[in-house]
């Protein structure tokens, strides 16, 4: 082996982590360096027992309008699909159907009809293409699949479209999920399009699906989806989205909820590891609204519900409660929205008429003990 061969090799020791506490770089705080705040607060009978830790931040305009829980750094991950995808928006326009458009920036279930239309972005000779994981459905009914495919992957119509893109702008498109391919070399142009062209990543890093994500603050994050309603009409992403709901994300998820509640104002976007993407168009913020939720210890997809319910409410929207599950009442932290909202905010209650407490006696258990106390004296 030349000298200059052995040069390019990697160390084996350099492909893991060099110390268990984590390791320290400048400018970039790591979770347990930032002021995480409560966001929802998990009671029983009035005592706390679980409490959900997390980031807000809502951005209009060139302001960042409120911020909560510190303004964390975390990646992107699938909640920036439909920017990934406005690489290829005049690509794809008049060469794809609307659920083709709708599949194209989805983190679907994988049922069938997801895979149905993500299989349709390609012919079957492109499929060996796919380099999305192999993958079990993400939401089952019914018969349960139980050999992973790269079509179960819930990136897998975001990857055909890229394929379908890349092929449609001339492309090479071996090696299309590498960073120094002209799918994210085009993507990190349409990100500095949002955030400046200064805007330059501390990280980069390979997402679960494979693409590279970007690490950005939360402010950041809200500022894309502040300019993606401010921009809906420049092309087909919002729409899609709003027709094909259950395409973007499926039965029972947020997004998906989110954006069938409320009437085409608001796309709602889901993230790994705890994050919800939300571009609004309200009367009161003309250049755009966007929040981002971040749950700090990751995907926790009944608490950051509760959190868009209280959200998307004080703004006029009707978003309903989650399905309750057999746990505590859950109680949101009034700093989750911008001090002009809080009455408004005091009357969105996280439980429905049909949902009582479950974790209490509805007497008091300590009467008995109090009146034979009573009796003796």
């Amino acid at each position: 082996m030349s000298d200059e061969m052995s040069d390019k090799l990697i160390d084996v020791q350099d492909v893991y982590p060099d110390d268990p506490f984590g390791e320290s770089s400048d400018g970039i705080p790591t979770g347990r360096d930032v002021e995480w705040e409560p966001l929802v607060d998990y009671r029983r009978n009035g005592v706390s027992e679980n409490t959900i830790h997390g980031a807000v931040a809502w951005y209009s305009g060139n302001r960042l309008i409120h911020s909560f829980g510190g303004n964390v750094m975390c990646y992107g991950r699938s909640m920036m699909k439909p920017f990934y995808i406005k690489v290829f928006a005049e690509e794809l326009e008049s060469t794809t159907d609307w659920r083709q458009k709708a599949i194209s920036v989805s983190s679907h279930n994988g049922n069938a009809e997801h895979v149905e239309v993500s299989q349709s972005l390609l012919s079957e000779s492109e499929w060996g293409l796919m380099q999305t994981p192999l993958d079990l459905p993400l939401v089952q009914f019914g018969r349960q699949v139980r050999r992973p495919r790269r079509w179960f992957n819930n990136s897998s119509g975001h990857h055909a479209a890229i394929l379908k893109g890349a092929r449609l702008k001339g492309w090479n498109r071996a090696g299309y999920t590498l960073p120094s391919h002209p799918v994210f070399k085009e993507y990190l142009k349409i990100v500095k399009r949002y955030l400046g062209q200064d805007f330059k990543p501390k990280r980069i890093a390979r997402d679960g699906d494979g693409l590279p994500t970007v690490a950005m603050s939360v402010k950041e994050l809200a500022e894309c989806y502040a300019g993606l309603a401010k921009n809906r009409n420049e092309d087909w992403i919002w729409e899609a989205m709003i027709r094909y709901p259950d395409l973007v994300g499926g039965f029972n998820r947020l997004d998906t909820t989110v954006m069938k509640s409320c009437r085409g104002q608001v796309i709602a976007k889901e993230g790994a590891d705890g994050l919800l993407g939300l571009g609004i168009v309200h009367p009161d913020y003309p250049d755009g609204l966007g929040v981002v939720v971040k749950v700090a210890h990751g995907w926790n997809p009944q608490a950051t519900w509760y959190v868009a319910r209280g959200i998307l409410g004080v703004l006029g929207f009707t978003l309903r409660n989650p399905y309750p599950l057999r746990r505590q009442k859950a109680f949101l932290v009034p700093g989750i929205v911008p001090a002009e909202y809080l009455e408004r905010l005091r009357g969105i209650p996280t439980w429905d008429e049909w949902d009582p407490d479950i974790d209490r006696w509805y007497f008091d258990p300590f009467a008995e003990e109090n009146t034979e106390k009573s009796q003796e004296v």
